[in-house]
């Protein structure tokens, strides 16, 4: 289930339609030179693809962290518009603060998505599955997964580790996750790029 060049092409006119405040600042971002009116943003990020960004606040809105805010395109309440995509290393101090804790939270309320995942996910390359780029999932623990997966899909996390002998799925997925935010890497199988 890695993005290939066909799939990313399709999704990548998909946008995020509710987020996560992860830090809201009531004067801009200091490192901004461009602005010349001080404006209220949030950095937030979004529940789907996990994409940071950073949005520009209507006039008296208020938010507070980690709040969920619709940011589609369809009559935002609160925000008036994204600025940008940024970076991991764009995020505020605070902001970074809340990436772990909230992507842990994500994986843990999109358990048919991810276990989605581990039912239909398919090599990247002639040599390596997308499942081996988990952490601690290696070609053994890659092909029990498989080989399970064939004789009976998986119904949820704990029917994953009780069949496969993986511990603490959601825990490798969100390492996963935040790895695909935090550095460079080849292949994102979750997250898309800024």
């Amino acid at each position: 289930m890695a993005i290939h060049e066909d799939e990313y092409i399709q999704r990548r006119h998909v946008y995020e339609e509710h987020a996560y405040v992860l830090d809201y600042l009531p004067y801009g971002r200091s490192t901004d030179k461009s602005r010349h009116l001080v404006v209220p943003t949030v950095q937030i990020m979004g529940e789907q693809f996990f994409t940071l960004l950073e949005a520009e606040l209507k006039v008296g809105a208020t938010v507070v962290v980690p709040e969920r805010i619709y940011i589609g395109r369809e009559r935002r309440v609160k925000v008036d518009r994204i600025i940008s995509r940024i970076s991991y290393d764009q995020l505020t101090a605070n902001a970074k603060a809340e990436v772990t804790p909230l992507i842990d939270e994500l994986v843990k309320k999109q358990e048919k998505r991810f276990v989605d995942f581990f039912n239909n996910s398919q090599p990247v390359t002639p040599r390596m599955h997308s499942l081996e780029l988990l952490p601690g999932i290696g070609k053994k623990s890659m092909w029990t997964i498989v080989n399970t997966r064939e004789k009976k899909q998986f119904t949820g996390y704990k029917d994953i580790e009780a069949r496969t002998g993986l511990s603490d799925v959601p825990k490798i997925l969100a390492k996963r996750i935040f790895e695909e935010l935090s550095t460079e890497t080849k292949y994102r199988v979750f997250t898309r790029t800024v």
